[in-house]
């Protein structure tokens, strides 16, 4: 089979489906709590294949590689910093495939995630080293066959630049989504609306942003419609948890059923997504009901906050268009600006 492009893909279809989740699928198969994923593809590359090939078989057309934590400062937590290149190559050549062997096109996108550090100036880590580290691991990524490279999960807009400069060095269309979950921004203060804005300035061509991880399908979908209204030009990524987390009988569940993400998927793309996935708690059973939703459905008019909630549950502060940090930002300055008047 000629190997897919994101480009044919997106020129041909009104949406694309990502896959879902890799690491709370690869603890229901034995993952234990504080080992790397990563070096499953060398330990156990049989269970890494088979959550790809069933996230195939459930429709997705894309599929992300076992390497969210391969750049070196998060290999360095388990004494696997000098084997980014091994690592990131093996994990792509895995995804590669079963992509390969699949019965429809699929696109294996090179997972680069945060490095964990902080970045200068709030933290100790260089722009300079940060993007080093992440064209490291995009190298290695389409050494192994990625045909993408998809970075995920960021809070900040410092490693976000870092990230596509060096991804951008591996020569491969990129991706690039944040985590908004702390009040409807990412940790570091990011709300979807300035994301969508900042994407057009990114040291690197850019083909799809959006939002990934997060609180629940809901706030997820609140997060489109930001990015999207933002940036109506772009394509937009929507990659959020199956429901919110549960700690029950010593484990984390995810409330999400096969219904619920199915009704996320059917919003996300009225929202304005064309990319389409799960992230934390999404089976291939979830996502096999998301794929059947978006086929059976033909896209509406932008959904309404109300709708979001009544559907799928509540949204920040933030989505309802409350910006409490601007607020109070906005209060502070008044009473300045008295205080300076006497």
């Amino acid at each position: 089979m000629v190997r897919a492009s994101l480009a044919d893909l997106l020129a041909q279809r009104p949406w694309l489906l990502a896959d879902g989740a890799t690491g709370t699928n690869y603890f229901a198969a034995g993952l234990m709590s504080g080992d790397a994923p990563e070096l499953w593809n060398f330990e156990h590359p049989d269970r890494v294949r088979t959550n790809h090939r069933g996230f195939i078989e459930a429709g997705a057309d894309i599929i992300l590689t076992n390497s969210f934590g391969g750049s070196a400062y998060r290999l360095k937590l388990h004494k696997a910093e000098d084997r980014v290149r091994e690592i990131n190559r093996e994990a792509a050549r895995l995804a590669r495939l079963e992509a390969d062997a699949a019965d429809h096109p699929v696109i294996v996108a090179g997972s680069i995630g945060p490095t964990g550090e902080i970045l200068e100036p709030v933290g100790t880590l260089s722009q300079e080293d940060a993007v080093k580290a992440f064209a490291e691991q995009a190298a290695a990524l389409a050494e192994g066959g990625a045909d993408i490279i998809w970075i995920e999960t960021m809070s900040s807009e410092e490693e976000l630049r870092a990230a596509v400069e060096g991804a951008s060095s591996a020569g491969l269309p990129i991706v690039s989504t944040m985590s908004f979950d702390t009040n409807g921004c990412t940790m570091m203060g990011i709300t979807p609306g300035y994301f969508g804005l900042l994407s057009q300035s990114l040291p690197g061509p850019v083909a799809a942003i959006g939002a990934n991880c997060g609180t629940g399908a809901a706030e997820l979908v609140a997060t489109v419609l930001g990015i999207a209204g933002a940036r109506p030009d772009a394509v937009v990524v929507a990659k959020g948890n199956c429901g919110i987390p549960e700690f029950r009988d010593g484990h984390i569940h995810y409330s999400g059923t096969p219904e619920l993400m199915a009704d996320y998927a059917r919003l996300a793309l009225d929202a304005g997504a064309r990319i389409i996935g799960g992230c934390c708690g999404t089976t291939p059973a979830h996502l096999r009901a998301m794929r059947e939703a978006l086929a059976a459905h033909e896209k509406g008019h932008r959904p309404a906050i109300a709708d979001i909630e009544t559907r799928l549950g509540k949204v920040s502060e933030l989505a309802h268009g409350h910006d409490k940090a601007a607020e109070g930002r906005t209060r502070r300055e008044g009473r300045e600006r008295r205080r300076a008047r006497g």
